[in-house]
């Protein structure tokens, strides 16, 4: 068991947390509980940090601000254990920074944070990829092979609580589709009402009218039909 060092019972129970999601859900917010949850509850770690990159743009998260201003100051610099985890996708540990020769601007930004070592941890996704990174004040927080499970655990728990989220995001955008689809139903049937009313025509021919307006106008029909019952109600009150 020596290989769970690195993770303690609330670390595991705020990370399975992530994957339950509710209306407030977002990326961001996803993302700081993420690094909340590695500062609190991995021994040895001073603070996390999360990129969410899709599509070249990227969401950064931090426990603490410094971890932020530090991604992003490693991403101005081109070069860092970050930059290298995500080109590569491969986890990348820096035992001290104080004598890593790798990356030696890099070095000299961290080290003026206070951060001494570092575990950074790729989480390739179907739609984007997480970088999670874990910093400490002290050399050697993150040695192998208690790293590694936490790795492990961490790309496992990350994976599940992103598919989530996008399957949560999708069902949303369906519920609000299907809403909005309903109520531009609702109004398209009071439109024609309304058309059938002043003209004593059929269904078939006050749609078709609206549908006739509607591309005169290159508008949608469901738009049409709103701007004629909100011009009937202003009529009406009148």
């Amino acid at each position: 068991m020596e290989s769970t060092t690195l993770i303690t019972a609330s670390l595991a129970r705020d990370l399975a947390a992530l994957g339950r999601l509710g209306e407030d859900t977002s990326t961001e917010t996803l993302l700081r509980e993420l690094t909340t949850a590695l500062a609190w509850g991995v021994p040895g770690c001073s603070g996390g940090s999360a990129e969410h990159w899709r599509d070249e743009r990227v969401l950064v998260s931090g426990s603490h601000s410094e971890l932020i201003m530090l991604v992003e100051g490693e991403r101005e610099l081109g070069a860092g254990p970050s930059i290298e985890a995500r080109t590569h996708t491969r986890r990348v540990i820096v035992a001290d920074l104080l004598r890593d020769a790798r990356w030696p601007r890099y070095a000299g930004l961290g080290t003026g944070y206070g951060v001494r070592s570092v575990l950074i941890v790729p989480v390739p996704l179907a739609q984007a990829m997480v970088v999670v990174g874990l910093y400490s004040v002290r050399p050697a927080a993150f040695a192998p092979p208690y790293s590694h499970a936490l790795a492990d655990m961490l790309t496992q728990q990350v994976g599940v609580a992103m598919a989530n989220l996008w399957d949560y995001d999708a069902v949303r955008t369906d519920a609000a589709q299907m809403h909005e689809a309903l109520a531009g139903r609702s109004l398209i049937d009071q439109a024609k009402g309304i058309i059938m009313q002043t003209s004593g025509c059929t269904a078939e021919a006050a749609f078709e009218e609206l549908r006739r307006i509607s591309q005169h106008h290159q508008v949608k029909v469901a738009d049409l039909a709103r701007l004629l019952v909100e011009e009937h109600q202003r009529k009406s009150r009148g």
